[in-house]
Order: C-alpha cells, then structure tokens, then sequence
C-alpha cells in the first residue's frame, strides 16, 4: 500500500472514531459535573447580588389608632399579629331554654383585621336583631365588605337573633369606616363594656375545666371561655392563588364558652372548627355527652382547607359537659395546650 494512500487514512480514521467512541461514556459524567458546578456558582453569584426583599414588619397598638377612630370602639391585639375589637350586644335581653344568655356566651359581634401586604383583611361575625338584618347587609355592601354567611347560631332563643359573617380586603381605615356605617343601622353599643375580673368566682370548678380540656380558660363578662386554635395552616383566598394565612384568632379557633346557672351547672355553647372527615365524629360525640348541635354550616368562601362551623348547647353539670366536650376535642386536629 503506497503512502499517502486513501485506503490507509480511513483505516486509521476509523481506529480514531472507535476509540473515542469508547471514551465518550467515561467523560460524559465529568462533563456533566462540570457543567452543574458552572450553573450552581453563577446561580450563587446571582443570588448574592439580589437583594432580599425586606420583612413585613409586625402591627403594633398604635398601628390601629385610625381603625379604632373610624370604628369608634378601641381593641386589643391577638395572637397572629392580629387586631380584633369585640362590641358586645349587651343591649340584647335573650333568653333560650330558661337561660338569659350574657353576651359573652353567644351574643358577641367582632371584627378583627390584620396587616396583608400593603393592605388588611378583615373578618368578623355581627350579632344582629332579626329587623337589623336587611339595613345591616346593605350597607355593609354598600361600603365594600363581604357577607360570607347569614344564620342562626343556637335554638328556641326568644327574641330571634341572627349572625352575620364579613370579610374583606383593601384599607383597614376605609373597612373600619363602612362596618361603623352598618352597625350605627343597628342598636350594637359602641361604648366601652367592663369585662369580669379573671379572678371572679364563678361557682364552677375552672381549674377542672382546664384539666379535663388540656387548656386554659379565661374568664369575659362572667363566662368561662377556651379558644383552641387548629393545628394546620389556613388560608383565604382565591383557589388559583396561595391565599393569605389566616391565624385562629380571626375566627377560626374553637370557642367553648361556660356560663354558670348556679349549683356547679352552667350553659354550653361556641362552635367547634371542622374539616369535612370531622364532622360526624363530632356529632356522635356530642350528642353520647348528651350535648345538642344547633348548627352546622360554613362562615367564609373561599377558605383552605374547607372549614364548617358546628354550634352547640346543653345545661348542664359543668365538669361533666367538659368531659363530653374533651371527647368531641379530640375527634379534631386541634393544637394542643394553646387556647388563649
């Protein structure tokens, strides 16, 4: 075969591929390593040089200063950062199954609020006589709020009283003004009401209470309460969003309020915070603690996970209602230890 002849450069062109065809699946996993150590130190480097973008900082008192003005009521902070003024319906004279009811055992309007970005949200439930009812909702849409429910609450109460669930979004000064705007269509008080000392005996043994519930109580307005909130995260909001978090003090933590009728007996009533899969157990557990269940339904719309709101009534021996209330409890994923 002569030099320089065409036959021979494709035999060794051939060997050459070859070879480097037997090379490729040992230098394939260096490339690869290399090229993820290239991406990862510029990824590095971007992140260093963006800045980071600065914390909502936390509500303060003074924060609310306008939203009590507008208002016309002054509120307290609560856990979550969030803002809530209560207005009593202490001019409500309401009585069911033989019990005057105090407003703190289920006659008490709220509205919370707290920070959401630059904005607020707002949630709340009003306590409205039957002929407030219509002038109340149209007012309140009037001014932008939300009604997420309508309903009753508990059973055989004379006169009829209805509860009105709101929300809303956008500035609190501006919500303050329009749920004030409502309510003046209504005879809720806007003065300054005098809780119970925490110290007041009640005639109930309260110590057993928290006990038997795993909690601790406090006494408003001459009722025991617990507010337990839920152990999962909960949000509202559009369902194609992340929704914004909403804490337990908002309205969603279980309420369990004790008013005492004399001789170790008190009046049971709140609303337990569900998911669908506890509802029944709840009901089978109430109603074994000859506990009665007044209402079942939902307060807001666009909630995640999807919420319902059990009410309940009984009169009873206090220690022993707890007991019926504890095994309800523990039928919920409900946090542990924190009622407030």
């Amino acid at each position: 075969m002569k030099h320089g002849d065409p036959e021979k450069k494709q035999t060794k062109q051939r060997i050459v591929r070859y070879g480097m065809w037997r090379l490729l699946p040992k230098a394939l996993p260096l490339l690869a390593a290399t090229v993820f150590a290239v991406m990862a130190a510029c990824a590095g480097r971007e992140s260093a040089e963006q800045p980071s973008l600065p914390q909502q900082q936390p509500a303060t008192p003074a924060d609310w200063k306008p939203v009590e003005q507008a208002l016309g009521k002054s509120g307290s902070m609560q856990p979550g950062d969030v803002f809530k003024v209560s207005l009593p319906r202490s001019d409500l004279k309401v009585t069911a199954r033989g019990v005057q009811i105090k407003p703190a055992l289920a006659l008490g309007s709220w509205v919370a609020f707290k920070k959401s970005g630059g904005t607020a949200m707002l949630m709340g439930d009003l306590v409205l006589a039957e002929d407030e009812v219509t002038p109340v909702m149209t007012k309140l849409e009037e001014g932008g709020i939300d009604v997420t429910a309508l309903h009753n609450h508990v059973l055989g109460e004379s006169p009829r009283v209805m509860y009105m669930h709101v929300s809303g979004h956008g500035d609190s000064v501006k919500m303050a003004e329009a749920v004030h705007a409502a309510l003046a269509l209504s005879k809720t008080p806007f003065g300054e009401s005098s809780a119970a000392a925490a110290s007041q005996d009640l005639g109930i043994d309260t110590k057993q209470l928290d006990q038997i519930l795993g909690q601790s109580g406090k006494v408003n307005g001459g009722v025991y309460q617990f507010s337990i909130p839920r152990a999962e995260n909960i949000s509202e909001g559009p369902a194609d969003t992340m929704g914004s978090p909403v804490p337990g003090a908002m309205g969603l933590a279980t309420a369990l309020n004790f008013q005492p009728t004399g001789g170790g007996k008190a009046a049971i009533s709140g609303d337990f915070v569900l998911i669908g899969s506890e509802v029944n157990p709840v009901i089978r557990a109430l109603r074994d603690n000859g506990i009665e269940v007044t209402a079942l339904h939902s307060h807001m719309l666009t909630e995640d996970p999807r919420l319902f709101f059990m009410h309940f009534w009984a009169n009873d021996d206090a220690v022993k209602l707890a007991r019926g209330l504890r095994a309800a409890l523990d039928k919920t994923n409900s946090a542990k230890g924190q009622s407030k």
